[in-house]
């Protein structure tokens, strides 16, 4: 009877062994897997970040020549909003967009056609025309900024009374409210909704 306990007693301690070396391995291994997680959860963030500072920087031509127009139409300047037009077009078309993932290349491709397309009208338009092309580029600009970042605070500013007090919007790199849809017409009218930060 003392050897069968021994036996049993033996192969108890070994089966008990055996599982905690089984738990133990497989602990080892879940751990192994959340670091793994962690590391890979991390160069994406980095990646992400790295095409952020990138993209913010690579719109810099873009927002230059957008905010020219919108300058140019708050002083009610026809030939100033045109030529800035014409940059913007350009830059536009130069906009590298090469290194974000397909679908968002994709979304942006759409939006740099729709733009350029706005970019172009107000090159060649007079000044009525200029504003109501600039309130919907306004719109692709600020979509922009959301998938590529910006290299500067941008204010998203809206006017309740344009277009038939159907309201539109615009983005300034100042807080102060200096009216592009309307000029010298109506030049405070607005209020900043939205402030975009690098």
């Amino acid at each position: 009877m003392d050897t069968k306990q021994s036996k049993k007693m033996k192969t108890t301690l070994l089966t008990i062994g055996l599982a905690l070396t089984i738990i133990s391995c497989n602990n080892s291994k879940t751990e192994q897997k959340a670091a793994d997680n962690t590391a890979e959860t991390a160069a994406k963030a980095e990646n992400t970040a790295t095409n952020d500072q990138e993209g913010g920087k690579a719109i810099t031509p873009v927002l230059d020549a957008y905010l020219a127009v919108k300058n140019a139409l708050v002083n009610d300047n026809q030939e100033e909003a045109a030529k800035a037009g014409g940059t913007l077009a350009t830059a536009l078309e130069g906009l590298d967009i090469s290194q974000f993932d397909a679908d968002k290349q994709t979304e942006l491709q759409e939006i740099v056609e729709v733009a350029k397309n706005h970019g172009e009208h107000i090159a060649e338009s007079e000044i009525g025309h200029q504003r109501e092309h600039f309130e919907a580029l306004s719109q692709d600009i600020k979509d922009m900024t959301a998938i590529v970042g910006t290299d500067r605070a941008l204010y998203y500013q809206y006017c309740p009374m344009y277009n038939d007090n159907k309201g539109g919007m615009w983005l300034s790199a100042s807080e102060e409210i200096k009216n592009p849809l309307f000029g010298a017409k109506m030049m405070k009218c607005g209020k900043v909704q939205e402030v975009i930060s690098l």
